[in-house]
């Protein structure tokens, strides 16, 4: 049921239509892993929130320089001017009071309008707020890989149930053999009518039969749905099937440290922790921010104005504007002040409980590091330690079957002491690659608790 769950998140994480397989091809850890990442729809929907950060970054950086530069444009026709006084230039109707529209005449009316402001200084709000947005990427980019490294556990663990599942078919293969072997033993000792035939043991075999034709059929039930899975996140083409490259599920042989060697590793390796002082920076630039604009901040401002209408001439009087035919410009400083004090204050006491409540979170996921890590190593502890004790029983169970075995084709063994060490010796040896399988995912988690990669796992490095 675990392993089903776990596929079932798998596939809920990596969306591509599956394939219909044909052709085998061995695939190693690292191929498995980089193709299920390269594949997995929930990385690049993390890697969009990665590029949107990055995109803040560029838009805190361009208010450093001209954040309002305007350009506005008006068109239009207009009716021309007429005067009757003959002694007044063009360039002086503006001294006729009794001036008139000339209805008769229009004219293409043009004006432009264009304006720029550009901050001086800001007592630090632009530079802390570009710090911020850098620091929130960091951010976003320690969530991704904290993503990435679960979806890399979840790939492992994919890849060794195959491993596994493998494993168990071919133990079952064997046992079928023998099975097979005592089975027309049995049949040939009921026929011949042998004094040591208990029919009691046919019946027990019978019954041990059954149980172990629905053990295999479970484990090939078990094995088709990791393919269509393997085939899932590996988008394999219709003709191509991926296989596990290695060919035996074997321990993990790498040493189990000391937990502080754990421990010392994921305190500064852990993307959750990393992303998490990342988010104290960004709140610390961004209620240094948002104190600044408390202040008044100085700026040099650029304004320029003009019209041109054929029809209606311009005025000679600079103190006169024909708001049809002109053209002006200014440059000069100014200060601008924030008076909404209130709000003001609102945003001061936010961006500070912002920042107590990412250092909240720092103290919260380091107890949650450390209580994860011990859990994990008591797993791969005990694991570790049960896959020992199961490899010695495994070795005698394998020495009484072998003498029962011997002992049963020189007519003086017992079917049920044969069945009954059969029985375990398979036992045992399902139980083994269960518990080799359940060792090396816990190493993994144990890797991932103490952020190492788990790829290194399978390289035999720490």
């Amino acid at each position: 049921m675990q392993l089903r769950f776990l596929l079932f998140a798998l596939l809920l994480c990596v969306a591509v239509p599956a394939a219909t397989a044909q052709d085998t091809l061995s695939v190693s850890l690292q191929e498995f892993i980089r193709q299920g990442t390269e594949n997995s729809g929930q990385l690049e929907f993390e890697q969009e929130k990665v590029r949107l950060a990055n995109n803040r970054i560029d838009q805190a950086r361009s208010q450093r320089y001209l954040p309002r530069f305007e350009l506005n444009t008006q068109h239009g026709v207009v009716p021309g001017v007429k005067s009757d006084r003959t002694d007044l230039s063009e360039n002086e109707y503006y001294l006729d009071p009794n001036l008139d529209n000339d209805w008769e005449n229009w004219g293409l009316y043009t004006r432009a309008e264009v304006s720029a402001v550009q901050p001086v200084f800001t007592w630090g709000a632009l530079s802390s707020a570009v710090k911020a947005a850098e620091a929130g990427a960091d951010a976003a980019r320690h969530e991704f890989d904290s993503r990435q490294a679960g979806l890399e556990l979840r790939l492992y663990e994919l890849y060794h149930s195959y491993m596994m599942t493998r494993e168990l078919q071919r133990l079952l293969d064997e046992a079928r053999g023998r099975i097979e072997e005592i089975t027309s033993q049995l049949e040939q000792m009921q026929e011949e009518g042998n004094q040591d035939f208990d029919q009691s043991d046919l019946f027990k075999f019978r019954v041990f039969r059954s149980e172990f034709d629905m053990r295999a059929a479970e484990v090939r039930e078990n094995m088709d749905y990791i393919r269509r899975i393997w085939n899932y996140v590996l988008q394999a083409d219709p003709g191509t099937v991926y296989v596990p490259e290695p060919q035996f599920l074997d321990p993990v042989n790498n040493v189990l440290r000391e937990l502080s060697y754990y421990r010392g590793n994921a305190l500064k390796s852990r993307p959750e922790l990393q992303g998490i002082d990342s988010g104290i920076r960004a709140a610390e630039f961004g209620l240094k921010a948002t104190r600044s604009q408390a202040l008044p901040t100085l700026f040099v401002g650029l304004s320029g104005s003009y019209a041109n209408t054929p029809n209606r001439p311009r005025q000679s009087n600079p103190f006169i504007i024909n708001n049809t035919n002109y053209a002006t410009g200014a440059l000069g400083f100014g200060i601008r002040q924030n008076l909404d004090i209130f709000g003001i204050s609102t945003r001061i006491e936010r961006s500070r409980i912002q920042l107590e409540q990412a250092q909240d979170a720092r103290s919260a996921a380091m107890d949650g590091i450390v209580l994860e890590l011990n859990d994990h190593y008591k797993n791969a502890s005990l694991s570790r330690s049960r896959l020992e004790r199961l490899d010695e029983a495994l070795t005698t169970t394998k020495e009484w079957l072998r003498q029962e075995q011997l002992d049963y084709d020189l007519g003086f063994g017992d079917t049920k002491d044969l069945l009954d060490a059969l029985r375990k010796e398979l036992e045992l040896r399902v139980q083994i690659e269960r518990e080799v399988f359940e060792h090396n995912k816990n190493m993994a988690e144990l890797f991932k608790a103490a952020g190492l990669p788990i790829t290194h796992l399978s390289m035999n490095q720490p």
